[in-house]
């Protein structure tokens, strides 16, 4: 699928070895490009250019499949907050407003498990990356939206109403704190992490114990 090959060891091709390979004919195949790049020689290293070489394709091509080189870094996350909304829009009204949105949130950030160690790469610089910090504020802003529009249809409230937004960024927070783990922690389990920190938004854990 990709031009460069996933796994130990890609990092050494040559050049000229990389341009004698097919070139990428899908957005799929020029973000796992990137990520390999931005993997081996780090993010603020590595140039449109230099993907755009390594793929095989011209700059203007490159432009086609992403506006910037930031935007490879999130993949197709537009169609994931589609995909997200839709799902949020089918859950019954009888479900308990926390329940819906973890099911939600875990099935957004669930993966093959072919797909993890890619995703880590992705999570690695979103997260560790300084470069990338301003252009991750927007992506959550967009992320909360569509949390803040579910819940203010549960609770009869406008979106931008204090409650929607509170709880947009409790489950945002929850989520980033579970990432944080899933990177500290090799051989972690993402979903499992998930699930803890947005259950961990009950409250459960503010009850005083004697």
């Amino acid at each position: 699928m990709s031009v460069l090959p996933d796994g130990p060891g890609a990092g050494d091709l040559a050049p000229s070895v990389r341009a004698g390979r097919p070139t990428v004919t899908t957005r799929l195949q020029l973000e796992k490009v990137a990520l390999t790049l931005f993997t081996e020689r780090g993010f603020d290293a590595t140039t449109v250019d230099d993907v755009a070489v390594a793929a095989g394709i011209g700059r203007r091509t490159f432009f086609r499949y992403f506006a910037s080189k930031n935007d490879v870094v999130w993949g197709d996350f537009e169609q994931g907050l589609v995909a997200l909304r839709s799902h949020l829009a089918t859950i019954p009204p009888e479900r308990p407003l926390l329940d819906a949105l973890r099911d939600a949130v875990l099935g957004f950030n669930r993966f093959d498990p072919s797909e993890l160690p890619r995703h880590r790469e992705r999570m690695e610089l979103i997260l560790r990356v300084p470069a990338l910090q301003a252009h991750s504020t927007l992506r959550y802003a967009d992320w909360r939206a569509v949390v803040a529009e579910f819940a203010a249809r549960r609770l009869g409230e406008p979106p931008h109403a204090l409650l929607p937004q509170v709880i947009a960024h409790s489950c945002l927070g929850a989520a980033m704190a579970a990432y944080e783990q899933w990177l500290d922690r090799p051989g972690s389990e993402l979903e499992v992490l998930l699930e803890s920190s947005l259950g961990a938004l009950d409250g459960a854990w503010a009850v005083q114990r004697g």
